[in-house]
């Protein structure tokens, strides 16, 4: 694809800006040029200094003021400073093209300028334009903005076009490049001299840019690759430029007669990562010796901006997917409870940060809600905060209290090193008892938005951060209705720099309760879509610090949906739980199911009636899907094994894995769970 710099929206063209159609012509006369501008031969060795005596005024385009700089001294070398080094079309201070046209007409000069003060002047010229290109390309942060400023800095000023190839692949720090050498077209700019109404010279869009290939494979031991091993910048009318050319444009685009062009190899920090193709036309002036020097100063900042920008993108790359992976894929989907969430960077130049939340199924059909900020924004800090995390899974998994969790998690962090502190709020939630557990570390309080609209902010123990130690946690044991929305996160989504975080919590308060009015006192918001109008609340300046945000909707599981029974570590302990599980599901109208229960249900509980001291727990749970758990005092978990013919056991689990749709044990502090599923309809 190529583009042209002069196809701005926006951007009245200035050939339809009658006060200016004349400033080029009035500094021509003023720097007493002629007003016939002669075309100039081109080649290296008709090719002669030449600058005006005379200062040229150019209008400052963004100010409105007057802005004196030296016309130029020598054919093809930019005359004025920095502010002119800009995109074409528009005034001089954003783009520089009426003061542009004035040093392409100066330059056409055949006689002024010559002596030793010209060439001072002329040398002054030159310094001056490579410091304002090299600063405007510097700025470019990304790889399509170090090559538009290269562009932009010396379209028309240097040369009426450029193109710029680039590796493609480009190689990354160390990398080997990947073979063959392909060099791919990136971008290519061109303006062209045109007279409109009269004698008057206007920069106008040329919209039939020179044709060239878009891919090149650069052959090993061609002319191409020889000119870009040597490094430094060539003549186009030399034997090796020419042939390089042919292989760089494609023999079937060879460059119009008349043009003079410099090849500019493009060298990063360690290889050659593209070219450049400076060209001028016949009605200018050809390019001098020391206009090589300038084409070696563009390619060797461009190809320096280039390596930093494509190293910055690379680590970006790693840091975003680093960030990714601490994070959930997606979320669980327990019974008793919808789940949503968001996770916002503080920005897209700064993705990294160490804000986390989980929710991690726990037995008897609970989860737990943990929402956690690390101090930071690194990949140090996103490192922690998937260490973070991965303890606290492995402590869900160990059923401990919420203030346990806790506890540990503050010894984990102690043991990541100094300094590492984190914020963190975990919670359990119970569908059977509608009941949830909440402890905290340091964390703002969470919202808990009532069916009828009511948002409540939840009076929760405040707590220290995780990573001060020697400090201990209170869990808290709030109603969780059926209906209700707990909303857990960050402090990035209610403090800024506007506001501090407790007027953000009463707002973010307010704006859940206004959204919860407009469904009705009967029925709760849409999640998802409660989540997008909390982050909608967010202002111009709000964005300050990651913001993750994990929303819970409470539905609960109906008393009459679950049978729970004590069974004694006794022989006849399976036969009652075939019993009992057969009752049950008569009352729920599933006695289809009644063969598969009782089968596996008779195999889990004979396994653990085999170990258990103390009661055997039976419970039932009738939602979607129908399920089992079986609990006793034993920590040593089930393992699925191959029994052999002669073993008269170690098909339990066999007939467990082959009937349930799904199943599993989980240890707990005071013994395991063993738990299967079964569908209930179809």
């Amino acid at each position: 694809m190529t583009e042209h710099p002069t196809s701005h929206e926006g951007r009245q063209p200035l050939a339809a800006r009658p006060q200016e159609r004349a400033r080029p012509r009035q500094e021509a006369s003023a720097a007493g040029l002629p007003s016939d501008v002669p075309a100039q031969p081109g080649g290296p060795a008709d090719r002669t200094a030449t600058a005006p005596g005379t200062d040229t005024t150019v209008p400052n385009g963004t100010s409105g003021t007057s802005r004196t700089s030296s016309a130029p001294g020598t054919p093809g070398t930019p005359g004025t400073p920095a502010e002119t080094a800009g995109p074409v079309g528009g005034p001089v201070g954003g783009g520089g093209a009426p003061g542009a046209v004035a040093v392409a007409v100066a330059a056409q000069s055949p006689g002024a300028g010559r002596g030793p003060d010209g060439a001072a002047r002329r040398e002054g010229e030159r310094l001056r334009f490579v410091g304002a290109a090299t600063r405007r390309i510097a700025r470019g942060l990304d790889l399509d903005e170090i090559v538009l400023g290269l562009c932009r800095a010396t379209v028309p000023t240097f040369s009426d076009e450029i193109l710029v190839y680039l590796r493609d692949p480009l190689p990354v720090g160390d990398e080997r490049p990947v073979a063959p050498f392909v060099l791919r077209l990136r971008r290519t700019d061109r303006l062209r001299l045109s007279e409109l109404e009269g004698e008057e010279l206007v920069l106008v869009p040329d919209p039939d840019p020179t044709p060239a290939a878009e891919l090149c494979e650069v052959r090993s031991g061609g002319a191409l690759a020889e000119v870009l091993r040597g490094v430094r910048p060539v003549f186009g009318d030399s034997a090796a430029a020419k042939t390089a050319l042919t292989e760089l444009l494609g023999p079937e685009h060879p460059l119009p007669g008349g043009l003079r062009a410099i090849l500019a190899p493009l060298r990063g920090r360690r290889r050659v990562i593209g070219a450049a193709v400076f060209l001028r036309r016949t009605e200018r002036a050809g390019f001098e010796p020391n206009d090589l020097l300038v084409a070696a100063q563009l390619a060797t900042h461009t190809a320096l901006g280039i390596d930093k920008a494509v190293l910055y993108g690379r680590e970006a790359y790693i840091a975003d997917e680093l960030q990714r992976t601490m994070l959930p894929d997606s979320l669980p989907q327990p019974t008793g409870v919808r789940l949503a969430s968001r996770y916002l960077p503080a920005a897209e130049t700064a993705r990294v940060g160490g804000d986390w939340y989980d929710a991690i199924p726990l037995p008897g059909s609970r989860v737990a809600l943990v929402v956690g900020d690390v101090m930071g924004h690194s990949m140090t800090s996103a490192a922690i905060m998937g260490q973070l995390r991965t303890t606290a899974q492995t402590l869900a998994g160990l059923d401990l209290p919420p203030q346990e969790v806790l506890h540990h998690l503050d010894e984990q962090a102690q043991r990541l090193g100094e300094n590492r502190m984190a914020t963190c709020m975990y919670a359990v939630y119970d569908p059977v008892s509608h009941r949830i557990t909440v402890a905290n570390a340091g964390h703002p309080p969470p919202i808990l938005l009532h069916l009828g609209g009511r948002a409540e902010v939840l009076r929760v123990p405040p707590g220290a951060p995780i990573g001060v130690g020697g400090v201990d946690f209170e869990a808290v044991e709030l109603d969780a209705p059926a209906g209700a929305t707990l909303l857990l996160y960050t402090d990035g989504l209610v403090e800024s720099r506007l506001r501090d975080v407790w007027t953000g919590i009463e707002q973010l308060r307010e704006r859940l309760a206004a959204t919860a009015q407009l469904t009705g006192p009967d029925h709760s918001p849409p999640l998802e879509a409660l989540c997008d109008d909390v982050l909608d609340m967010l202002g111009p300046g709000d964005r300050d610090d990651d913001i993750a945000l994990l929303a819970a909707r409470f539905e609960g599981i109906a008393p009459s949906d679950v049978a729970y029974w004590f069974l004694e570590p006794e022989d006849a302990a399976p036969g009652r739980a075939r019993r009992l599980a057969r009752r049950a599901l008569a009352r729920w109208d599933l006695e289809e199911l009644t063969d598969s229960v009782e089968l596996l249900i008779s195999e889990v509980v004979t396994n653990a009636v085999r170990y258990a001291e103390r009661p055997v727990t039976l419970r039932l749970l009738k939602t979607d899907v129908l399920r089992c758990e079986v609990g006793d005092d034993s920590p040593q978990l089930p393992r699925q094994r191959r029994a052999r013919d002669t073993d008269e056991g170690g098909r339990g689990l066999f007939l467990v894995n082959r009937l349930a749709r799904r199943w599993g044990a989980t240890r707990l502090s005071g013994g395991k769970v063993v738990w299967f599923e079964l569908a209930t309809r179809g």
